[in-house]
């Protein structure tokens, strides 16, 4: 399950990726979808940090009641 939990982390940096090339892309034609692309990008990042954190603090969780 921790396997999975870190793919997921890098799906957050892949949409926010992609929504910093669709607000690229969309920056000259409408200003407003572009501004919805970068509160995308920022959400996902984010997020990257959020899981990334639990995900830490969770394995550190489980080497000490191992031990």
């Amino acid at each position: 399950m921790i396997k999975i939990l870190r793919y997921t982390e890098y799906l957050y940096l892949f949409v926010m990726l992609a929504s910093i090339y669709k607000m690229y892309e969309q920056w000259n034609i409408d200003r407003n979808y572009a501004y919805l692309f970068i509160f995308f990008a920022v959400a996902a990042l984010g997020m990257f940090l959020f899981r990334r954190k639990y995900r830490k603090r969770f394995e550190e969780r489980q080497r000490n009641n191992q031990q």
